[in-house]
């Protein structure tokens, strides 16, 4: 019998706190006096500096991989400071089955092995981190976003795709483990910096990037320090074609709402009334071959948008880390972690667009059209709508997190103590939103690239075309005879997130196959919400209906849409200063002198009180885990045991009265509580020298995302239409089988594939059911059709990936892998975020002085999300990024990225069923430019 113990004991035992433990990273074979090992988590024992380069990086990882019990993948920094990417997200692509989401050109969301975002977990240190969105759209749920984390600060990044039992639970896909570095692995004194200057081509600019680590501990190497801070600046622009959703045929022959182009025609108030009293009809727009083939062809789709879109940002990052250990005694290690982020997102959209499908001002223009496989992919409008948005945003993401945790780390037994919390406040702190249109003649065409053509002049080139709704009556100057038009609005969403936590493990070392007992106890605490509110901007014709020409008009850049062909007219517009616009909105210039300027509030509007909630879970964990070693046989099989209780807490009207009053509000609470019983298994047979088997079997869990579980509710009184959440949703629950094989057939390579199967169970999706509420328009109780996420069914995931790493000789190498991932509920809907195929070749050279790697991805195309009664997918997507390095002397090098070096579309479409031409649905197609970074570092 072969026991691992030891060493490899006390590496085990000493990580257990609160952080993740890996073996992958443990020694492999015993060793002989049992020093406390420094964290489970640490892949090959840090003595001083010993990742360097690329090829020492990437040995690293191996070995972790190679250890471990488990199945899992590491990425390790290529120096102190050096993580291989600016996002940590995009570095982390290489491993097979993870790919991450660009919406903004940047991976921000990540998916393992074909699964939402929201059904993985990131932690740092084995943690939980706290995370905050900026974008007003999105909602706070259980996605990392990776923007915010400084890669300077990262020493590794795990990626488990099979569970133990002392893992925290949460993740069906697989858990992200971002681990910094110790002080007392480092040598007696670090400084590592970076002076960087990041280019985006498409921006025409660029952004300074600083960054310092510097490290100590004392000649007794029992204290250490660690102080890291970044500051990071970036110019984001995204130029694109949009629409905001999609009309049928029907809608074009027989309107919605305010007349069909051939049936029930707009009423004519421009002429006098019938001599029955009745008002005569604009006559019918879409006749002769038009008619014959829109009644055709009622059910075509087609988009009710155009727009030429004109999104930029200022991001600015500053990030602050500091670690401290401290080890009074041998057996005893104190460690601290504190992180710190401060970043600001501020953006403007610009969105230029023709509004075909207005149900007021477009649906009933249409003169011609063209249909092909479903899809009205030409269309002519004649004095249909024109809008011109722009939104000004002040947003911020803030994190900070703590974290301590003490070990004492004994021959024959350990036990360990965790304590920490992290809080994150983020979202849109202020928009203001101001709204310009006209009337035009024109065309679409989607038939192939995507253009809008003008019939005489073009009023995207003209500021003085645009002006503000000042609404409609008898005399503008009286209050009692004029309705103000709709300018805009002016909103606040915050949103923040937070969890405490605290942990206890302890554990037995035996001399038997069964190495090593493990059990313990884990309490968190979390809370996560968000605050919307605002107002409406009611302008008067005379006051508040300004022209575009007023707030400083200018032309887009020479560059915009540039990569896009054939898109008409949508490259030549203007764009205004919108902080200009938001001075004047916010200074209440606009005002008639009958109005004062409105207050925004939660309770001004029943959509900002309905998107106002919180949700509080409490859960308690228990967990026992054997670790064993036996001949070629080694792994852990264990349970978890999990209590969960959550509050869905939100806000209701109180009466039956349409609007509802500010002071009718009240809040509401629902609770829920459940227990989960997750057993697991992981197995790994050393079958010869060159040749690891491993098997993991495991019951998982992932909690519904906070949104879905909020207690929100919206009704359409006239469409008898609704949406809201569910908080009596269950967690899903998922039986996850995992099969690998590993040939190291030479040093630092490796060929390897791997089998998963996930059957998920409770899987939430959104259906559509019959609700009785009461209708404030009727006044009486109404059936609606509610939108709700609900547990619809079952689901499952399955696939395999073959993985191939290779360092040669002559200083070149090669990683390459492929992943086949086919994820679906078992009512054929596609599950979020899932490509079936996915591709990473990287190959690379390092020599003494110079190093060079180049990385493609690419990923098939994916569904993301149901949005205004449509699936939307995004296409196949790729990418190339590149990084040169010359190392000028031990202390100093220099360095060369390429990211996005392709200039890749990122294209989104309109999936509906029965539509054979439906990827012609453009939703969004956008581009974000490719961006250089040259660096210059020194490290002693």
């Amino acid at each position: 019998m072969k026991h691992r113990k030891s060493v490899l004991s006390a590496a085990v035992a000493t990580c257990l706190g609160f952080a993740v433990q890996v073996h992958a990273q443990e020694a492999a074979t015993p060793a002989t006096p049992a020093a406390p090992a420094t964290d489970q988590a640490s892949a090959t024992e840090l003595d001083g500096i010993v990742v360097v380069g690329i090829r020492g990086s990437l040995k690293q990882a191996l070995d972790a991989k190679r250890d471990a019990d488990n199945i899992v993948d590491v990425i390790t920094a290529e120096d102190v400071g050096k993580f291989p990417a600016t996002n940590v997200a995009e570095a982390i692509t290489i491993i097979p089955g993870v790919t991450i989401d660009r919406a903004f050109g940047q991976g921000e969301k990540v998916s393992i092995l074909g699964t939402d975002p929201a059904l993985n977990r990131t932690l740092l240190n084995g943690q939980t981190v706290a995370s905050a969105d900026w974008f007003i759209t999105d909602q706070p749920g259980r996605t990392f976003n990776y923007s915010l984390l400084a890669p300077q600060i990262v020493g590794r990044v795990e990626v488990f795709k099979s569970p133990e039992a002392h893992i925290d639970e949460g993740s069906i896909g697989g858990t992200v483990n971002i681990v910094t570095r110790k002080p007392l692995d480092l040598s007696k004194t670090t400084v590592s910096g970076q002076i960087g200057y990041l280019y985006n081509d498409r921006v025409e600019s660029g952004d300074p990037q600083v960054s310092v680590l510097l490290g100590w501990k004392n000649d007794a190497d029992n204290f250490g320090v660690i102080v890291a801070a970044q500051r990071a600046d970036e110019t984001i622009r995204r130029d694109g074609i949009e629409s905001y959703g999609t009309v049928t045929g029907r809608d074009y022959a027989y309107g919605a709402g305010g007349g069909g182009s051939i049936y029930n025609l707009p009423t004519d108030w421009s002429v006098p009334p019938n001599p029955d009293g009745s008002q005569p009809t604009k006559p019918a727009t879409c006749v002769g071959a038009c008619a014959t083939t829109l009644l055709a062809n009622q059910d075509a789709v087609g988009p009710n948008s155009i727009s030429a879109h004109y999104f930029e940002q200022e991001r600015n990052r500053d990030t602050i880390s500091v670690a401290l250990q401290f080890k009074p005694v041998e057996q005893l290690d104190i460690e601290f972690n504190a992180l710190n982020v401060k970043a600001d997102f501020d953006n403007m959209s610009h969105s230029m667009f023709a509004f075909q499908g207005n149900a007021w001002n477009g649906l009933m223009k249409m003169t011609d059209l063209t249909v092909d496989g479903g899809v009205i992919t030409k269309a002519t409008f004649d004095n249909a709508l024109v809008v011109y948005d722009l939104i000004n945003r002040e947003a911020t993401v803030d994190t900070d997190s703590y974290d301590l945790k003490a070990t004492w780390n004994d021959e024959r037994w350990f036990a360990s103590t965790h304590l920490g919390s992290s809080k994150a406040t983020g979202g849109t702190g202020r928009q203001v939103y101001g709204e310009f249109l006209n009337w035009s003649d024109y065309s679409y065409d989607i038939s192939g690239d995507r253009s809008l053509t003008f019939h005489g002049a073009n009023p995207f080139l003209d500021p003085n075309a645009f002006q503000i709704d000042g609404g409609w009556g008898a005399d503008p100057s009286s209050a009692a005879t004029w309705n103000p038009g709709w300018g805009g609005n002016i909103v606040f969403k915050p949103t923040w997130d937070e969890e405490k936590y605290g942990q206890v493990d302890f554990g037995l070392r035996l001399d038997s196959p069964v190495y090593q007992v493990r059990f313990g106890f884990k309490r968190r605490e979390h809370e996560t919400g968000q605050r919307m509110g605002g107002v409406s901007l009611a302008t008067v014709a005379g006051y508040g209906n300004a022209l575009a020409s007023e707030f400083s008009p200018r032309p887009l850049p020479d560059n915009y849409l540039s990569g896009f062909s054939n898109v008409g007219d949508l490259n030549e517009r203007f764009t205004i200063d919108g902080w200009a616009l938001a001075d004047w909105i916010l200074s209440g210039d606009w005002l008639a002198p009958w109005q004062t300027m409105p207050e925004p509030s939660t309770f001004n509007d029943p959509s900002f009180a309905a998107n106002t909630w919180t949700i509080t879970e409490d859960i308690n964990a228990f967990y026992v885990q054997g670790d064993f070693s036996w001949n070629s046989f080694r792994g852990n099989f264990g349970v978890r045991y999990v209590e969960t209780e959550s509050d869905s807490m939100g806000w209701a009207c109180t009466v039956n009265v349409s609007p509802c009053p500010a002071t009718a509000y009240a809040p509401t609470s629902v609770k829920k509580k459940y227990d989960n019983l997750l057993p697991n298994v992981n197995v790994a047979y050393e079958a010869t020298d060159d040749v690891v088997l491993r098997f993991s079997a495991a019951q998982v869990m992932s909690r519904p995302n906070y949104g879905d579980m909020s207690s929100y509710l919206w009704l359409g009184d006239q469409t008898l239409t609704g949406g809201g959440g569910n908080p009596d949703l269950d967690p899903y629950q998922s039986t996850n089988w995992d099969f690998s094989a590993e040939w190291y057939f030479s040093e630092n390579s490796i060929l390897a594939g791997t089998l998963f199967y996930k059957d998920v169970s409770d899987y939430v999706l959104v259906t559509t059911q019959e609700e009785t509420h009461f209708n404030q328009n009727q006044g009486r109780d109404t059936i609606y059709d509610v939108s709700r996420p609900n547990n619809a069914g079952d689901a499952s995931i399955q696939g395999f990936s073959a993985a191939f790493q290779q360092s040669f000789d002559n200083g070149l190498g090669l990683l390459a892998n492929y992943t086949y991932a086919n994820a679906e509920a078992d009512n054929g809907d596609p599950l979020p975020y899932n490509s079936k195929n996915q591709i990473n070749v990287s190959p690379f050279f390092e020599n003494d002085d110079w190093s060079a790697r180049v990385t493609y991805s690419w990923r098939s195309k994916y569904y993301t999300q149901v949005d205004r009664g449509n699936f939307l997918v995004t296409d196949d997507y790729d990418s190339l990024d590149a990084n040169l390095t010359y190392k000028i002397n031990d202390f100093l090098s220099v360095s060369v990225d390429g990211m996005n070096l392709l200039d890749s579309n990122y294209y989104t479409y309109a999936e509906v069923d029965g539509i054979a031409n439906t990827e012609k649905l453009v939703r969004g197609d956008y581009r974000t430019g490719r961006r250089y970074m040259a660096t210059l570092r020194v490290q002693f």
